[in-house]
């Protein structure tokens, strides 16, 4: 259980921490909600995350048995792909923190950039399925200390965003932060690599 729940961190970090809509709702909301739009934005992703999965575990469950195998190797190749994006991107990443204009609802702003962006269900879809299956199959208890991980590092990482934007700093330096980014590219490159081979191996 305790092999899921850190999976789930840093893998859920390493998504938390690429730039995208999620982040930006995160930054513009801290402008006018302060630290606290970072937990409601989380939250509102995380629901519909939870949705997600869900979904995910009723489809899975039903077919478990002729779908594991080519999610999983989806899954695998996804990882591997997103880490090498996340190592590329790191190169020039950084965090912006002179969004201007103000935040909808939080909650809804969390949830509506989740859904609207579709790199979330290009996740979902490969990695998310997989991971949840392989989870799944040990118990379902797998399954919530994964999903428990995977909130850690949003409601961890866009607390910390929240906090810095709204006193106009900056939780990590430029470079501190593509450092971070980085290893969790390599993260999930070798956690892809090594998924893909134990797939493939039977192990």
């Amino acid at each position: 259980m305790g092999a899921a729940l850190i999976i789930g961190f840093v893998i859920g970090l390493s998504g938390a921490l690429a730039p995208g809509p999620t982040l930006i709702a995160t930054i513009r909301g801290s402008i006018r909600e302060g630290w606290t739009a970072g937990p409601k934005i989380s939250a509102g992703h995380a629901a519909i995350e939870a949705a997600v999965v869900l979904v995910i575990i009723a489809g899975i469950a039903a077919a478990a048995e002729t779908i594991s195998v080519p999610v999983a190797l989806a899954g695998g190749a996804v990882l591997m792909e997103f880490g090498f994006l996340t190592v590329k991107e790191s190169m020039n990443a950084g965090i912006a923190t002179d969004a201007t204009g103000s935040a909808e609802n939080p909650y809804a702003a969390g949830a509506i950039t989740s859904a609207a962006n579709p790199y979330f269900w290009i996740w979902w879809l490969t990695v998310g399925s997989s991971l949840v299956l392989e989870a799944l199959a040990a118990g379902p208890l797998l399954v919530v200390a994964f999903m428990a991980g995977h909130w850690a590092s949003d409601f961890g990482w866009f607390s910390l965003i929240a906090a810095g934007s709204a006193r106009g700093t900056s939780v990590l330096s430029v470079r501190q932060y593509r450092i971070v980014l980085a290893a969790c590219g390599v993260f999930l490159i070798i956690f892809g690599a090594s998924y893909l081979f134990r797939t493939v191996s039977g192990w």
